[in-house]
């Protein structure tokens, strides 16, 4: 004789053969391992990053990345097709961070003249160069199309948004009429640049500070006293 069943028994086999998933436990969803993924694709970009900047295309090597990201070489081909699209993201990333610190400056309190200044004065791993403009030195970079791609257009934005600048600056008549806006903020990238070169060369974080000072103070007379 079986064991009496309580009132609404029958109910709750109906419902279980009517949905059939309400009989089975459960599961969470293993969010850590998406978690994992993200990290993982974003250590490798930094890594490439960092080697780019300290030892050029050729001297970042697969195992060195993997070995800075702290992952596997599948993990590696997991997300990327090879080193030169890893390297393409990375450049890619160096690119858009100094946009976006350059833009904070640009778009920052002050006239046209403090703007620029700020670009120009903010704190710099000098030593260490332009995690963007020492790609310039590469010839394995530059000889690629479309790692070179991401580089050459940084500098065109970065001369265009100074030269914006400077224009403003002309029209609302801080700067002298007759000063190029385009000339003028190509001469500015140039410093910029160059002050990285003379810099490491003397391994003296002064001598970019001196070149930047010059720059400004050839900037500063073109200013319009009232």
């Amino acid at each position: 004789m079986g064991r009496p069943r309580g009132p609404g028994h029958a109910d709750q086999v109906m419902s279980l053969r009517a949905h059939p998933d309400a009989a089975r436990p459960s599961r969470s969803v293993p969010t850590g391992m998406y978690t994992r993924r993200v990290d993982t694709r974003e250590r490798l970009i930094e890594a490439t990053r960092e080697l780019l900047w300290e030892r050029g295309y050729v001297g970042t090597s697969p195992k060195a990345i993997q070995a800075r990201a702290g992952a596997g070489q599948g993990s590696m081909y997991h997300h990327f097709h090879g080193k030169p699209d890893l390297a393409l993201a990375a450049i890619r990333r160096s690119a858009d961070e100094l946009r976006a610190r350059a833009e904070a400056e640009f778009t920052g309190p002050g006239g046209v003249l403090d703007r620029i200044s700020a670009f120009l004065r903010r704190e710099r791993d000098v030593l260490k160069g332009c995690p963007v403009g020492r790609l310039t030195q590469d010839p394995d970079v530059m000889a690629d199309p479309g790692l070179r791609r991401p580089v050459e257009e940084t500098f065109t934005w970065l001369t265009g948004r100074i030269a914006g600048l400077l224009a403003e600056g002309r029209a609302n008549g801080e700067l002298d009429a007759a000063l190029d806006p385009a000339a003028t903020a190509t001469a500015l990238v140039a410093v910029l640049q160059g002050g990285y070169v003379l810099a490491r060369a003397a391994d003296s974080a002064e001598v970019f500070g001196r070149a930047v000072d010059g720059a400004l103070e050839l900037l500063a007379a073109r200013a319009r006293r009232p």
